[in-house]
């Protein structure tokens, strides 16, 4: 078999070509809503992807209608909303309406990724499960993000991000043993599906380019926050207890009015070097501190002695200036508000705006990593009423014509604000 020249697999690439986006070309049917959904398919569309939206007519998204507004006159204009579908293309389509399936069917034919986060069955109801589409766009990939997974007895179960927390065993291990059962503010479930769901369809992609094959995606919230957990899951699994307490190796202490973190454990030298900091190189030799083991045993004299030592500083800068010093970990603990207005994220472009027709711009929160030296910039604007390029997508996409398009809209299977 001959082998292809070397340049034939992508290294060939020359300077004075433009830069195209990575996923140019690329057509995602969004059927989700919410918040692990949405960011799967904002990263998607930052990255260049065609993101075809379908949202209800009439109601749209749900969190539209959540949190700040962006446009004092209208209730359907949160900030939540335009952070998490910038870039996309919404269409508004009544999925309950039978003459609704020719329509999806149509998109489908044109999609390379189909993204959904319903419950299970929804979509097996409406005929738009993964067989189906695939009868019609054999390569196909199709992504189901959920709760709980497709199978299994938890499957059927509601799941929102506070619940994965609570049946994961992750708000137990935030008690640590000291605090009562309390809701994160963090919607971590939700985060960690989207972006895990991102990663699977790009490898999903990668073998539909080598082989042709499509590939159906089943994505549990619950099964991606117990992956995030570092230690207590492997001890568990492998026959040990998990130490139900505040973290070995892990301080935040006040200093003054603020708080400082700083990390312990972790590098072999670490421990040495934070004892020389503090003049304490005795505590180095310490037989309750000299091993990790004993650190950990011991934690919560040594976290007395730490406390001390920081209480020393005249501020929260000063520690960490000195921590930084000695290459020991550690930060100040900043307000939302701190963070916003921080030099470093500005430089990282870590807050980017979007158009918006009424505001003028709305800033969002950026896609979480740098390409080729360059921040990613969202893609556009999200779309400001539900339903606003249904016409423009049956038109140009679907090569629909006009009299079709308003067939349908008089029927109700699809909607536009004009």
């Amino acid at each position: 078999m001959a082998v292809a020249p070397q340049q034939e697999h992508g290294t060939s690439h020359r300077k004075d070509e433009p830069d195209e986006p990575l996923l140019a070309g690329l057509t995602v049917l969004d059927f989700t809503r919410v918040l692990s959904g949405p960011y799967c398919t904002r990263l998607l569309a930052d990255l260049g992807a065609r993101v075809i939206k379908i949202e209800r007519p009439g109601e749209g998204d749900e969190v539209r209608y959540t949190g700040l507004q962006l446009d004092p006159q209208r209730s359907d204009q949160s900030a939540y909303f335009a952070r998490l579908n910038a870039g996309k293309h919404s269409v508004a389509i009544d999925l309950a309406n039978p003459d609704s399936r020719e329509v999806v069917l149509d998109l489908a034919r044109r999609a390379d990724v189909v993204v959904e986060n319903f419950a299970p069955g929804v979509m097996v109801r409406h005929r738009l499960d993964y067989d189906s589409l695939r009868a019609v766009r054999p390569d196909l990939v199709y992504c189901s993000i959920s709760g709980f997974g497709q199978t299994g007895p938890l499957s059927s179960m509601q799941a929102y991000a506070h619940l994965i927390n609570a049946i994961s065993g992750m708000m137990d291990l935030e008690c640590a043993g000291t605090a009562v059962p309390r809701a994160s503010n963090l919607q971590a479930a939700d985060v960690l599906a989207g972006g895990q769901a991102f990663g699977a369809i790009c490898a999903a992609l990668l073998r539909r380019a080598r082989s042709g094959r499509g590939a159906y995606i089943d994505l549990s919230m619950l099964e991606c926050l117990v992956a995030a957990d570092d230690v207590n899951f492997p001890v568990l699994l492998n026959g040990g207890a998990i130490m139900r307490r505040p973290r070995p190796g892990m301080v935040v202490h006040p200093i003054g009015d603020r708080h400082v973190a700083m990390q312990v454990g972790g590098a072999a030298q670490m421990w040495p070097r934070l004892a020389a900091l503090m003049g304490r190189p005795d505590l180095a030799d310490d037989a309750r501190f000299a091993t990790p083991a004993a650190r950990r045993d011991n934690w919560s004299v040594l976290r007395e002695i730490l406390g001390q030592w920081l209480e020393s500083f005249a501020s929260v800068d000063d520690a960490v200036a000195t921590l930084a010093s000695a290459r020991i970990p550690g930060v100040p603990m900043l307000t939302p508000e701190e963070l916003v207005a921080h030099p470093h994220m500005a430089q990282r472009q870590a807050f980017p705006s979007i158009a918006h027709p009424v505001r003028g711009s709305a800033r969002v929160t950026a896609t979480p990593f740098h390409l080729d030296g360059a921040a990613i910039a969202p893609a556009g604007p999200a779309p400001y009423r539900i339903g606003q390029n249904t016409r423009e997508v049956l038109v140009d996409v679907l090569g629909y014509s006009g009299e079709r398009v308003q067939a349908l809209l008089a029927r109700g299977v699809v909607d536009s604000p004009d």
